[in-house]
C-alpha cells in the first residue's frame, strides 16, 4: 500500500487552550448527551464539525454541513488550526485497561493512496455498511474538503518495524496527551527522521490492509476522489495498527430485536432446537438472575475458546445459550460463501435465526428500520440490554462473542464481508488529533 507522511493541521494550544477539550470520539458513537457536553467543553471541539446539530429550519443553504464548513474555515483563519511545517508520520499511542488487564495499542497516522475495492486490491473491507452514513460523510467532505477523522486499517508485520519506531517516538515529549472519560489515554508524537519515514513507507508498500473502522469514510473518499479535480483527493488520512500486537482488542456487538408481530418466544425456542443445542440458565430472584447471566456468559466464553459457535439469548423469562450442532447446516442457507464466513457467530445468527426464524432478512437489515438494534459490548451493555427487554422496549436480546482477528482477516482475504456491526474495535480512534486539509 502506498503511504506517505503529511503536514497535518492540529489545534494550536496558544489559541484554543486545553487541547483535550478539542478532541472527541468518532462521530458515529457520539450520543446526544455527549454531543451537548463536547460543545460545552470548547467552542473549538471537533464534534462541532464531525457531528453537527440539525435544526428544523435547515435548508440547502444553511444546514449541518454548511455550518461545519463555517466552523472549519473560521478556525483556520484565526489560527486555532495550524499546519505543521514538517512532513510527518504521527505515532498515536492509546493506553487503556480492559477486563482488568492493561493494554497499549500502537498506531501511526499517515496518508495513503485510495484504491477501489477489487479481489486483488491492497485494501479490503470486512463488514457490510449502511447507505445513509455514506451520504452523510460525503456531504461533510464536500463541504469541508478535508479528512477530519482517520479511517482505521489493520496490517500484519511480524517484524514490528513501525511498532519499534512508535515506541522510540513515544520517549519524546508528546504533541498531545489526553485522558478521555473511559480512562483511555491518547498520546500523539511526531515521526520525522527520514530513516524512520522511509522504513515505514517501505514496510507498508507490499502490505494488504483490512478496514477495521471507517468503512463509510473510505467509501466516501473513493466517491470524492472520483468527482474531484484535486489530485490531493486521491489520498486519504488513515490510522494503521499491526495485528501482531496485544493491544488490538475486538469487542462484540450484541443484537436487540423489537417490533416482531405475533412473536412467541416459546415457539422460537422450539424452532431453535432443530439446529442448536439449547442450554437454559434459570433464575427466580435478582441474586439468581445475576448468577444465571454469569453462567451463560462463562459458557459462551468456553465455547469461544474451543472454536465453537454459540450465542446467548435473553427474554424476560430466562437466559439461554444456543450452540450450533452441525456447521454443515450453513451450507444450505449460504451456499456461495467461504467456510470462514459460515463459521462466524454473527453470520450463523443472521442466517439461521434472524432471517430463517424471525423473518428479518438482509434487505430489512440494510433498511435499518429499527427492528434490530446493535449494542457495542462496553461495560454496561449487557445489563442495559437486559433492562430494555425487561421493560418491554425490546422483545429479545442476542449476546455475541467477539470475532477473532484471524476470522476477520480470513473473511476479508476471501473478498467477503461480515454482517454489519460484527466488530467493535476498542478503544476508538479519537478525532481532532490530526486533520488532512485537501
Amino acid at each position: 500500500m502506498e503511504i506517505k507522511p503529511f503536514k497535518a493541521f492540529r489545534f494550536d494550544e496558544a489559541i484554543v487552550g486545553d487541547l483535550c477539550r478539542c478532541i472527541a470520539p468518532p462521530y458515529d458513537i457520539i450520543s446526544p448527551a455527549q454531543q451537548k457536553q463536547f460543545r460545552k467543553n470548547s467552542k473549538y471541539n471537533i464534534s462541532r464539525i464531525t457531528k453537527g446539530k440539525t435544526a428544523p429550519s435547515d435548508d440547502s443553504r444553511n444546514n449541518q454541513y454548511t455550518r461545519a464548513a463555517q466552523y472549519f474555515n473560521a478556525w483556520l483563519e484565526e489560527g486555532a488550526l495550524k499546519q505543521d511545517s514538517t512532513e510527518t508520520i504521527y505515532a498515536y499511542v492509546q493506553d487503556f485497561q480492559f477486563a482488568g488487564t492493561q493494554f497499549k495499542r500502537l498506531n501511526f497516522i499517515a496518508l495513503a493512496k485510495l484504491e477501489e475495492f477489487t479481489s486483488h486490491g491492497q485494501v479490503r473491507p470486512h463488514e457490510q455498511t449502511f447507505n445513509n452514513p455514506t451520504v452523510d460523510r460525503l456531504n461533510l467532505k464536500r463541504a469541508t474538503s478535508a479528512d477530519l477523522e482517520p479511517v482505521f486499517l489493520l496490517y500484519e508485520d511480524p517484524k514490528n518495524i513501525a511498532d519499534k519506531i512508535i515506541e522510540n517516538a513515544a520517549a519524546q515529549n508528546p504533541l498531545l496527551d489526553c485522558l478521555d472519560d473511559q480512562n483511555v489515554r491518547h498520546r500523539l508524537f511526531p515521526i520525522i527522521a527520514k530513516n524512520d519515514l522511509n522504513a515505514i513507507t517501505k514496510m507498508m508498500s507490499n502490505k494488504t490492509c483490512v478496514i477495521a473502522d471507517g468503512h463509510h469514510r473510505y467509501t466516501t473518499g473513493l466517491i470524492y476522489s472520483r468527482e474531484s479535480a484535486n489530485p490531493a483527493a486521491k489520498y486519504q488520512m488513515f490510522a494503521f495498527a499491526n495485528t501482531r500486537q496485544d493491544g488490538l482488542v475486538v469487542l462484540a456487538s450484541h443484537r436487540l430485536v423489537a417490533n416482531l408481530g405475533n412473536f412467541c418466544f416459546k415457539k422460537l425456542l422450539t424452532d431453535l432446537k432443530e439446529n442448536f443445542q439449547i442450554t437454559q440458565f434459570q433464575f427466580d430472584s435478582p441474586a439468581t438472575k445475576l448468577q444465571a447471566k454469569q453462567k451463560m456468559l462463562a459458557q459462551m466464553k468456553t465455547e469461544y475458546k474451543n472454536d465453537k459457535t454459540a450465542f446467548g439469548i435473553y427474554d424476560a423469562a430466562g437466559f439461554y445459550m444456543a450452540a450450533l450442532k452441525d456447521k454443515r447446516t450453513m451450507d444450505s442457507v449460504a451456499p456461495n460463501t467461504s467456510a470462514a464466513w459460515k463459521s462466524l457467530d454473527v453470520a450463523i445468527l443472521h442466517k439461521l435465526v434472524l432471517e430463517r426464524l424471525l423473518g428479518i432478512g438482509e434487505k430489512e437489515l440494510a433498511a435499518n428500520n429499527g427492528r434490530v438494534e446493535y449494542i457495542k459490548d462496553t461495560e454496561n451493555a449487557i445489563n442495559e440490554s437486559i433492562e430494555k427487554v425487561d421493560k418491554g422496549q425490546k422483545q429479545i436480546a442476542f449476546f455475541m462473542n467477539a470475532p477473532k482477528i484471524r476470522q476477520i482477516q480470513t473473511v476479508a482475504d476471501a473478498g467477503e464481508k461480515m454482517p454489519q456491526k460484527s466488530t467493535y474495535f476498542y478503544p476508538k480512534m479519537y478525532s481532532g488529533l490530526t486533520i488532512n486539509k485537501l
